[in-house]
């Protein structure tokens, strides 16, 4: 099972790696936000950056969605 689980990651970020443009539910899979939070972000211009296609149609930037999460980073003294 640990080997499986370690060729299912590989597989999603050779798939992530593919695909420059993510919808909310990838990010939120990816990033542990509820839907609702990305929401509530997005009205009030906080968060990961966005772009809106049209009047409905959300997408995250892959580079935009890895960079705001390595600047939450946390160095610990070890």
């Amino acid at each position: 099972p640990i080997g499986s689980l370690t060729t299912q990651r590989k597989e999603v970020q050779i798939e992530l790696k593919e695909k420059r443009y993510l919808t909310e539910k990838q990010v939120s899979e990816m990033t542990g936000f509820a839907l609702s939070t990305l929401r509530n972000n997005r009205f009030k211009r906080q968060g990961i950056p966005y772009l809106k296609i049209g009047k409905r149609t959300v997408r995250y930037l892959l580079d935009d969605v890895l960079a705001y999460m390595e600047s939450r980073r946390i160095q610990t003294e070890e």
